[in-house]
Parts: C-alpha cells; structure tokens; sequence
C-alpha cells in the first residue's frame, strides 16, 4: 500500500539531482541492457565518430528520471506509462549531468500528472522531454 495523494501535488513542484556516469557504469549497463555500440564502449571507435569520444547510452540517462519519479515526486506506488524524449547533445563519461522533472499537468480524474523532463551538461541542453504517470491511491 502507497501513500501517493494527487492533491497534494501541484503544477510546478520539481525534483533535481546530478549525477555522473563513469566508464565501469557504462560498461555494466550495456551487459545489462545488451546495447554494445562501440561508441559507448571502444575509445578509439569513439575518437572517430561525429562524437569524438565515448558517450554514455540514451536509456542509461533516461532510467535518472524513472528513478525520480518512483522516489521522489510522484514516489513510490506511481506508474510510468509514457514518455517522449529528445536527445539534443551527447553526454560524455563522467561529465556532470543536472536531471530536472517538472509537474506540467495534473489530471486529477484520470488520476495522471503530466511531467516535463530535461537533462543538462552545465548550459549544454541533452535531453528535453515529456513523461506521464499513473497515480493509483488518493
């Protein structure tokens, strides 16, 4: 049983966390994930590509924002059902990242709050997207 409350949450409440992704965390999550590309795993593969050096995978920092939201906001007991993003810029090993979520809508008899989500590398936009979650319990 969750404690989730739809009407204690309000347009514009936000959750934000920085985090870093060494070369060891993208090496497990492509074992985890199966995603092997070399631009996020070979050094020299990546020196040669548009990126000039190894990025770390898209679903690796998008899994950042599943994480805020099943303990932060809404927390625990809320459904992820959808999500749209955009990955505007690479990010590379261990640069800093800022995960920012943001309540945009609420739809309180469809018990849904509608988030905008954004990633950023100092003043460097990565990803900029929408999510929308389920709130089961008020």
């Amino acid at each position: 049983m969750n404690n989730l409350d739809i009407t204690q949450i309000q347009v514009g409440d936000q959750v934000i966390a920085e985090k870093s992704f060494s070369a060891e965390q993208v090496y497990l999550f492509s074992q985890l994930s199966g995603d092997i590309n070399p631009v996020h795993l070979d050094e020299e593969y990546a020196q040669n590509s548009i990126f000039g050096k190894r990025i770390v995978h898209g679903a690796l920092l998008n899994s950042i924002f599943s994480m805020l939201f099943a303990n932060e906001l809404p927390g625990p007991g809320c459904i992820y059902l959808k999500s749209e993003i955009k990955f505007l810029k690479p990010v590379y090993l261990d640069e800093v990242v800022l995960f920012q979520i943001e309540v945009t809508d609420i739809l309180i008899d469809k018990k849904r709050v509608v988030f905008k989500t954004i990633a950023t590398v100092q003043d460097k936009l990565c990803i900029l997207g929408t999510a929308e979650l389920y709130i089961p319990n008020e």
